[in-house]
């Protein structure tokens, strides 16, 4: 059941210590059911905030508006520390929070993170009026082919090919590279938890090896025959593991 809230739309299941999702650019908040059906039985309250990737002006189309947007969130909600979970652009989001507001990250999650590497975001939209080429680049999301339901291949289409959302998502690609995370990350002592799919074509496995280098709180975690989208592949795996880590860290 979504919530709606003065600016805000969200999902928010359970009592605790907030686990926050951020989800990165293709990704509905339905690519999480599995982590929000998992994680309020186990005493952590899971929210999801609609992140306003293609609501905003262009000029808030950025990795560090949609940070501040989620800042705002977190005041508006009066929690007080969170952990943060974030897919793809979300991870980058979740970094680049972290950087910004330490104070107010209890742990950083990350899954197939954009901030290291950005592997042609862009390159492939020219061909945008090709249905079955949209269908090869989202299969390719995942090892499981077939994880690319219809529903999915058809909502990356209509995305493509709508002109407003193509270019957003064509200047968000450009904040992402821009606020490349390499120098920052040495610097950040949050607890970080790393899952990354063994076989993700999209953020490749020696990007979290990178990740898990340049973070001086880090743990790496690896999930076999699993893409980019772990916690949609492969939710069982991916939310023993967190929850192991979240346990053993006292968190």
């Amino acid at each position: 059941m979504l919530k709606k809230e003065k600016k805000y739309t969200y999902f928010e299941a359970g009592e605790g210590t907030p686990i926050i999702i951020l989800h990165g650019l293709m990704g509905g908040l339905s690519n999480f059911d599995g982590v929000a059906n998992f994680f309020p039985p186990k005493g952590y309250k899971v929210v999801i905030p609609e992140l306003p990737i293609y609501t905003q002006n262009i000029l808030k189309t950025n990795v560090k508006a949609f940070s501040k947007f989620v800042k705002d969130f977190i005041v508006f909600k009066g929690y007080d520390q969170v952990i943060l979970l974030g897919n793809s652009l979300g991870g980058h989001i979740g970094l680049y929070f972290t950087k910004m507001y330490p104070e107010l990250v209890k742990a950083l999650v990350i899954t197939g993170s954009s901030g290291l590497y950005e592997s042609g975001m862009g390159e492939s939209y020219p061909k945008r009026g090709d249905y079955e080429y949209i269908k090869k680049k989202a299969q390719d999301v995942f090892y499981n082919p077939e994880i690319a339901t219809k529903e999915i291949v058809d909502e990356v289409f209509a995305t493509v090919n709508d002109r407003i959302k193509l270019i957003k998502t064509l200047t968000i690609a450009k904040s992402a590279i821009r606020h490349n995370m390499a120098k920052d990350l040495p610097k950040m002592t949050t607890p970080t938890c790393i899952i990354w799919g063994k076989d993700d074509k999209v953020t490749p496995p020696n990007v979290a090896e990178e990740f898990d280098k340049l973070l001086p709180n880090s743990e790496l975690f690896w999930i076999d025959k699993c893409g980019h989208a772990a916690m949609m592949e492969h939710p069982d795996e991916f939310n023993q593991i967190l929850l192991d880590w979240l346990q053993k860290k006292d968190l």
